[in-house]
């Protein structure tokens, strides 16, 4: 098993380095002006093959870690979030050979990276399933939701690109400072990688003890305690004491630690961010803009509207049909308004009121693609905060 695992963690880093090198290839079609026009160009070519190589490493790493554990790898963060972004990269590659679209791999690529980047931040190790994931419906559920939500992101990027590309940053308004704090939220995530690999190539380490359920249980930070558990002892000498402790509230298991990475992520994201302002000397947007001059808008629109009308019914089938068929044979009801239950049905009714607001409204073009940017918000606050920060039935981590 072990040669299995090093062999699995060997593809998706291999993965990981051909969708950043893909992405620089993509990045040199900016530099022709009707790169969005051409159907063939080394540049553009190159790249795709490299990602589709990408693909096929982590799908090796994806079965070669099934074959390792004996069951379909997506019953912990790690594995779900990983398989999220091959979802991402695989629905990146079925869109580019409709469109030929170059520019959509300079943004769909660092978003899986920054995914698998993001996954590689929880526990790899292989753990026996819990008595409700021993099922069948582990790998139909969770592998169509991811899925689908892999071809919703699609749809971000592309409205991300409109928003960029047609919003005049040349004037400070709702429109602007709106977009721009869509990018900073992607430089919070981006800082949560960051520190976390900081702190894990230094192999930081705090262990607390507190009460749970009226039981003794322990936990281990990664990252130094700002916000230690409800009531909890720091057990751990030499380091960092917390500034406070999480709120009652949030009393679950390691809710404490899940609260403390979030924390983390707010400070370094905004640290990155600000500094990035500070050497660019105008907003993020403002310096993408200029990249994005020989887009054409229509053909970004299409791609949003395409990605949703194909990721909306996966997802309908995986988020609500399968979980709640799997959640009357684990826990012998259809619906129990679990968190992760709640905001899979507002990721659902927000997207069928994107498809309605498009078809019988007319809502077209830039009204749209802040339907996207919004829908891509509620993934991710599903995927992070609901996870990571609610205690309930679905928390992998």
């Amino acid at each position: 098993m072990e040669s299995l695992l090093e062999t699995s963690s060997s593809m998706l880093f291999t993965a990981f380095i051909l969708y950043l090198v893909a992405t620089f290839f993509f990045g040199f079609t900016i530099k022709d002006k009707t790169s969005e026009e051409k159907r063939s160009g080394f540049a553009g070519k190159l790249a795709i093959t490299l990602t589709i190589i990408g693909l096929v490493a982590q799908l090796v790493y994806f079965i070669t870690r099934w074959m390792a554990s004996g069951h379909a790898p997506v019953s912990n963060m790690f594995e779900f979030v990983t398989f999220l972004g091959m979802c991402l990269v695989l629905a990146f590659i079925i869109i580019w050979f409709i469109y030929k679209f170059n520019l959509l791999g300079l943004f769909a690529l660092p978003i899986a990276m920054i995914f698998i980047a993001y996954a590689s931040m929880f526990p790899t190790e292989i753990s026996p399933l819990v008595p409700s994931l021993k099922s069948h419906w582990l790998y139909i559920h969770v592998t169509t939701v991811a899925l689908g939500s892999g071809i919703l992101f699609i749809s971000f990027v592309a409205g991300l690109i409109y928003l960029i590309h047609g919003i005049n940053q040349s004037e400070r308004n709702a429109r602007t400072v709106s977009l721009e704090i869509v990018l900073y939220i992607i430089f919070l995530i981006i800082g949560f990688v960051v520190i976390s690999s900081v702190f894990g190539a230094m192999n930081y380490n705090a262990t607390f003890e507190y009460d749970l359920n009226g039981k003794t249980t322990q936990t281990e930070y990664n990252l130094p305690a700002i916000a230690a558990p409800y009531e909890g002892n720091l057990l751990t000498e030499n380091v960092m004491e917390p500034w406070f402790d999480t709120p009652e509230w949030m009393h679950g298991a390691d809710a404490g630690r899940k609260f403390n990475s979030v924390i983390w992520s707010f400070i370094v994201g905004t640290l990155i961010y600000a500094l990035t302002r500070l050497v660019l000397r105008k907003r993020i947007g403002a310096a993408i803009q200029p990249m994005l001059k020989n887009v054409k808008p229509d053909l970004v629109d299409e791609i949003n509207y395409r990605s949703v009308a194909i990721g909306f019914p996966v997802f309908t089938l995986g988020g609500l049909i399968f979980a709640s068929i799997w959640a009357q044979e684990a826990w012998g009801r259809f619906w129990g308004w679990d968190p992760k239950e709640v905001w899979a049905l507002i990721t659902w009714f927000f997207y069928a009121a994107y498809l309605h607001l498009r078809l019988s409204r007319g809502w077209h073009g830039e009204k749209s693609a802040w339907l996207a940017v919004i829908g891509f918000g509620i993934i991710l606050f599903n995927l992070i905060v609901v996870n990571l920060v609610l205690a309930g039935l679905h928390s992998y981590a």
